[in-house]
């Protein structure tokens, strides 16, 4: 790489971190004149970058969005997020796979062999969830970690903070001992399967959660995953249900049918994984499941309507069960509410 070329691609890389630069401090980091800088800069609007300048009392640069979409700049770790995102939308059935696949086969193209082989070794398995789900992501260094460690067949062992990275454990906790057996991400999460050697039982974690021990232990013979379907399993334990060699589904534990005075088109859009029937031009049936049935009366309550329990019975009790915490919520402090 010429001493132009590598000076352009670092004056590039500068102007992608921050907002503004004053010329004067990119001369400095890049160790030229200023002369240098405005003939650079020229350099890169020519190449089709859309760079303003700014005014002030030294004056500077600014890296604006441009017409065309001109040659990209990535570091290390964003290269990693690009293709793990890539190859997340590949699988999604969201109507952009052909378009993910054929961005991936490009970006690789064009990766240095390091990057490569880091990416390689991560194979992991998308599970579709629901809109809106919270972001904790974990570091492309711990994916990769687990993802070879899968490949390997080698034991892991990891420190796990349970109710998440900023607790306060009681008391210091042995590492987890585990044989690692996919990589999942779901909603913006990602998680680890795996047989936890000290449960003797099969267990979901979050690889956010995760912090990895060296070094790993030895390998181990892969043990055939409840329902032989990765998605099947970790949606059944989203659900709160529970597949085992003897038997299980994924299948909420409990579902239950209403009929609500809304007609369909109004309820199906936020039916999410339920179903919705027309029964009028008012009124529509709607079957739901949710991990209690506490829990699914109170999600049919956001439809804001007059609600008719069509069953199971354990659905009214619920909703009873709902109604007294409610009165005693919106009585008054010190009122008496009576059942």
């Amino acid at each position: 790489m010429t001493t132009t070329t590598s000076r352009l691609l670092s004056l590039l890389s500068l102007l992608q971190t921050r907002r503004d630069w004053p010329g004067s401090l990119l001369a400095q980091r890049l160790d030229i004149s200023h002369r240098t800088v405005r003939r650079d800069v020229d350099r890169l609007r020519e190449m089709g970058y859309s760079i303003r300048a700014t005014m002030g009392p030294d004056g500077g640069y600014r890296l604006d969005a441009g017409a065309d979409l001109p040659p990209l700049l990535f570091d290390d770790d964003q290269v990693v997020a690009l293709t793990v995102a890539l190859q997340a939308a590949a699988v999604t059935n969201a109507g952009v796979e052909e378009a993910a696949l054929r961005a991936l086969t490009t970006v690789r193209q064009v990766m240095p062999s390091r990057l490569r082989h880091r990416l390689d070794a991560l194979r992991f398995t998308t599970i579709p969830a629901s809109p809106g789900a919270s972001v904790d992501p974990a570091t492309p260094e711990v994916l990769i970690a687990l993802s070879t460690a899968i490949r390997a067949r080698e034991v892991l062992r990891f420190d796990y903070a349970s109710r998440g990275p900023s607790s306060d454990e009681a008391e210091p906790r042995p590492p987890r001992r585990v044989e690692p057996h996919h990589l999942v991400t779901s909603g913006g999460r990602w998680y680890l399967v795996v047989w936890d050697l000290e449960k003797d039982d099969w267990r979901v974690f979050r690889a956010d959660r995760i912090t990895l021990r060296t070094p790993t232990g030895p390998r181990f013979t892969p043990r055939e995953l409840p329902g032989g379907s990765v998605h099947d399993f970790v949606g059944a334990r989203f659900k709160g249900a529970r597949i085992t060699g003897s038997g299980g589904a994924n299948a909420w534990p409990c579902i239950g049918r209403v009929v609500l005075h809304l007609p369909a088109r109004a309820v199906a859009p936020f039916a999410g994984d339920g179903t919705v029937e027309e029964l009028g031009p008012d009124r529509c049936g709607y079957e739901s499941g949710s991990w209690s049935w506490t829990s699914l009366a109170a999600s049919l309550g956001r439809f804001d309507t007059e609600i008719e329990v069509v069953g199971p019975p354990e659905l009214s009790e619920a909703f009873g069960r709902l109604a007294e915490r409610y009165a005693t919520a919106a009585a008054p402090p010190g009122a008496i509410v009576r059942a």
